[in-house]
């Protein structure tokens, strides 16, 4: 089996081509494929491989203490899903476009998966309010599948975002609002840019929706998540929806 990695981590990068350069040098010698983004802010990683490759990467990649933090949402697959090894330098390991969107310095408030799972179940947080989950993904990956009765918003990049959710700020100001996305990255900066913006109600989904498959798997939530990759996207156990040697 190919074990397939997705992994994001904040730091201050002041050497962004010089990390690029080792982590392509190493992903490649471990024979490695998939994508590497390296910005000044982090890097954000999916790769595939040997199960004894990725994690000789991981650990080389945490002994650097800017990614110590590093952490990885793993799942399988029998066939490699990517054609080759790009590593790209960025401006941010995802873009937003907005001065406040880094986590550098902290972290927006989160929920866990199995903390949302039992607001979910008994309908409110823990101080009474209603939970509303906002999708911060775009309507492509909407349409594989999403938390049930989510607020999703008609965008096609993340950029666009903030202005798509106006509309609704005002009717979201008496709930709890969990943002989410694939694996954490998007909903972290939406969190900490909106929350900076005055929606102080808002938290983020710890590890996205692939950690919540990780540790809740299929409750609450209908279809699958999109991936970016040939698989196209995986089941709440993690499997993927091609896979070619199935």
């Amino acid at each position: 089996m190919v074990v397939n990695i997705a992994a994001y981590h904040f730091a201050v990068i002041d050497d962004p081509p010089t990390l690029a350069a080792r982590l392509r040098e190493r992903a490649e010698a471990l024979q490695l494929r998939g994508t590497a983004l390296v910005a000044p802010e982090g890097i954000n990683l999916f790769l595939a491989g040997a199960a004894p490759a990725i994690d000789a990467l991981l650990d080389e990649l945490r002994a650097d203490p800017r990614l110590a933090g590093l952490t990885a949402k793993y799942s399988h697959s029998r066939v490699q899903p990517f054609a080759r090894l790009k590593v790209k330098l960025k401006r941010e390991i995802i873009a937003f476009r907005r001065d406040g969107g880094s986590p550098l310095h902290g972290r927006a408030p989160s929920v866990t998966p199995d903390t949302l799972a039992r607001w979910l179940d008994q309908g409110h947080d823990d101080a009474g309010q209603r939970v509303v989950l906002l999708d911060t993904r775009n309507r492509e990956e909407i349409g594989y599948g999403s938390f049930e009765n989510a607020l999703t918003l008609p965008i096609d990049n993340f950029t666009e975002l903030p202005e798509a959710l106006a509309p609704h700020r005002e009717e979201l100001r008496d709930a709890t609002v969990v943002s989410f996305c694939t694996g954490g990255i998007r909903c972290e900066k939406a969190a900490l840019w909106l929350r900076a913006d005055g929606m102080d109600n808002l938290l983020q989904l710890d590890g996205g929706i692939l950690g919540y498959f990780e540790r809740v798997g299929a409750r609450h939530y209908d279809g699958g998540c999109f991936v970016f990759d040939e698989r196209v996207a995986l089941d709440p156990q993690l499997r993927p929806l091609h896979d070619a040697a199935a």
